[in-house]
Formats: C-alpha cells, structure tokens, sequence
C-alpha cells in the first residue's frame, strides 16, 4: 500500500571543536619591513584563504602515530598575530589547527580530532603574505618543543652568519597519485596549470563527499522502506474526500481530506470505515475512498482490542476496551474544559439486537467508572475524571468528574443523580434515566 511520508531529513551538522590551550601546533613568524597597518590591510586581503577544506590531509598534517587514511572531512584554519618587532617593522607569527573526522572501527570513538600541523600551512600562509607585501622578511619556526631556527624566507637575502637554505628547507609540492596539488595559499597566476590542477583536484573531493552523503540519504529510504507498517492504517485515494459524522451519504461532513492521509481503523461494515481523526475525534469514509492494506477490499483489519470483560455470570458484555490515555479534555463541557482525564474507546463486539443500545451501552459505561473510580481514586492527581467513547456506528460519549463519581461510591449520591451529573453526547446513545 502506498503510504505518505512525512519527509526524511538528513541532517549533517559541523561538529564544534574546543581546542586546548597548549596545543603542539607549529608557530611559525617573520618579520617584514613594512609598517603594522600596511601588514594588516594584507591579511585582511588573505582572510578569504586563511581557512578551508584540506583536498587531503598527508603533506600537511603528522599522523601522530594514526594512518591518515582514516581521517577524512580536513579543515585547516590559520590564525596570525601582528606586532611591532624590537629591531624594526612588522613580526607575524602563524599558527594553523587542523581538523578531521577519524573513521574509527568502533563507532563510539569516532569523531572529530585535531591533527597537529607539519608547519607547511603556516609556511605557505607566511609566503603568501609576503608575496603580497612584495617585501622582505626573515622567519623563524617554533616547534612543539619551542625550539626556534631563524632562516630567510623567500626571496630574502641570508643574514650576516647564516648560509642560504639548501634544497631541504623549502616545503616541497605534495605529490598525490592523482594529480599534483598546490598549497591552500599558493599565489597563481588566474588561469594556470598549477591552479587548474588544484582546483580540479578539489571538486573530485568535494564530489566524492557528495556522492558518500547521496549513498547515505538512499540507505536512509530503503531503511524506512522496509520498516514494517501497521495493518490497522488505511490512506485516502484523492484530496477532498469527505470525513462524515456518521456513517450514511446524508451525514454532516467533518472535514475534507486529503491525498495520501493516514488514519486508524477502528470498526469497518460493507461500505464504510470508522477512523480515528485524533484524540475524541472520530469519523466514517467510504470504504470505495480508501487504499486498504495489502489491496484487501472485504475486510480492514481494526485496532488491536484488549481482552473483553467479564459479567458476573461469565457472559462476554456487547463491548470492548480497545484503547485507554491520558489526555487533556478537548470538549466544551466546564467541569472538564481542559483539564487532565483518562479516556477510554470502546468497540462492539456483538451485533445481536438489543444486546448494544442504549441501555447497554449505559450499563458498561457504568462498569468502567466503577473500575476506573479505583484506580483513580489512589491517586487524584492522575486525572480530573474518565471519559468514555463508544466507536460503533451510532458512537457516543460520556464523561463524569472524579468529585462526582466520588460522592456516588460513598452514597452521598444516588445512582440517578449521578447520571444526570454526568456528560452525554449525544445523549439519546444512552438514555439515562433522570436526564430528561
């Protein structure tokens, strides 16, 4: 049977990461000859690559002693204070954090871990700026350890005493098996074979990240797919079809449903089924309105019924608990506008005549105060009173307060004075005496 979903919604949310203080990231700084101010309008320039996603992660973070192929989802963020140096112009420090999302084969360590940076970030970042800046710098990396290497960066002439950087100082371009990739800050000429590489390279990964995330959202589906559905649930054919009070073509319509809509089944006959709307609420629908489950056409499976009650000569009653909650009044009645109240539907079990008017409606309806008052009675605060539903074709409802039932178990109230402080609707389904 087709049924309507309310809608799956995959939610893919960013994690929040708290770094603390003391983190084994690189710190690396240059000093560059032009003044604070003309240094800042720089980096405000660079904001835009200061943070981002890492195409992968091998060439730019350590591994810690974990393979890198369980990480995924790279971010780096890079963050740089500016001051005024001691010997002259403008000292920048670098330091980026990494993060990822580690696979781990048991799914309750799984999360989002820092990685410590191999201080390529931090170098690329420091480059980029100075590219910018167009000026010289000297620079100095500081390592977990806080062990500081002055060198020239860049362009830069080697100071007094310290010899030119050979081949092994400057961070090499990460080699990948699939293409070649520049740094996040790599500075390029709009349009170049390095930049075009990179920017290929990324879209594969962003891609691929897309891809995963449609593969899950399609397990999500079959997943609800073949979740099991309640027999007792049938769905309208077409929008504006008619929910009616009763169940006859002259009956007053309740509402108009629509496609799709679910409702329970509480009682069905040749033509029509009885649904449950919401709460009190009931209504009948033509049967011929109907998707019924599995196609099946003669008979709608109905709620699942508790067992019947007993008389006192072991005789089944004409009726059936099928139902009981705790709920707010929802009727206009004062002694119980919305107040707390136990509610109970009942259905017929029997279609003999006479055997479930009025009468006998009324007379179960009286057991199940009489059984109710004892629960409820042990704890008042559960529920203000009971309401009673009877889902059969002709329905009905009635409702008494806890007071009331109170003052009738203890003989203050007559049986008769009980009903008619009692609620009917309608109540010519019951006909209690004294109420006319």
């Amino acid at each position: 049977m087709r049924r309507a979903y309310a809608g799956t919604t995959l939610a893919l949310c960013a994690a929040l990461l708290v770094l603390a203080a003391g983190s084994s990231a690189q710190t690396q700084e240059r000093v560059f000859s032009q003044s604070k101010m003309e240094v800042e309008k720089a980096l405000k320039k660079l904001q835009a690559s200061s943070s981002g996603r890492l195409p992968v992660l091998e060439g730019f973070a350590e591994s810690g002693g974990r393979s890198l192929d369980r990480f995924e989802r790279g971010y780096y963020q890079c963050t740089a204070q500016v001051s005024t140096a001691p010997s002259g112009g403008t000292q920048v420090k670098v330091s980026a954090k990494i993060t990822a999302w580690y696979r781990d084969p048991d799914a309750s360590k799984a999360g989002y871990q820092v990685l410590t940076s191999n201080g390529r970030l931090e170098s690329d970042f420091l480059d980029s700026l100075q590219d910018a800046l167009g000026g010289n710098a000297t620079s100095s990396t500081t390592g977990p350890a806080g062990i500081a290497a002055t060198k020239p960066a860049g362009k830069a002439a080697p100071a007094p005493g310290i010899s030119a950087p050979s081949p092994s100082d400057t961070v090499p371009i990460l080699e990948s098996k699939h293409a070649k990739l520049n740094s996040p800050f790599q500075v390029g000429t709009p349009g170049s074979a390095e930049e075009s590489a990179a920017l290929a390279t990324r879209k594969a990964v962003t891609d691929k990240h897309v891809e995963d995330l449609q593969k899950q959202a399609q397990n999500l589906e079959e997943i609800l797919k073949n979740q099991s559905h309640p027999t007792n649930l049938v769905a309208v054919k077409k929008s504006g079809t008619p929910v009616l009070a009763s169940a006859n073509e002259g009956a007053k319509v309740l509402f108009e449903a629509n496609a799709e809509d679910e409702f329970e089944v509480l009682d069905s006959n040749a033509n029509w089924v009885h649904v449950r709307i919401s709460g009190l609420s009931r209504g009948w629908i033509r049967k011929a309105s109907l998707e019924l489950p599995s196609g099946e056409a003669e008979e709608v499976p109905v709620a699942e019924k508790a067992p019947a009650e007993k008389t006192a000569a072991g005789n089944q009653p004409p009726f059936q608990v099928t139902n009981e909650e705790i709920s707010t009044f929802p009727g206009a009645w004062d002694p119980l506008r919305g107040k707390t109240v136990k509610i109970i539907s009942v259905q017929k079990v029997t279609d003999r005549p006479g055997v479930s008017g009025p009468a006998a409606k009324l007379g179960f309806a009286k057991s199940l105060l009489n059984r109710e008052y004892a629960e409820l009675s042990k704890d008042s605060s559960t529920a203000a009173g009971v309401v009673v539903i009877f889902d059969t074709e002709d329905g009905g409802m009635m409702a008494a307060t806890l007071p009331v039932l109170q003052a009738w178990k203890s003989g203050t109230l007559s049986e008769e004075a009980m009903w008619r402080r009692c609620y009917f609707d309608p109540p010519e389904t019951f006909d209690p005496p004294g109420t006319k």
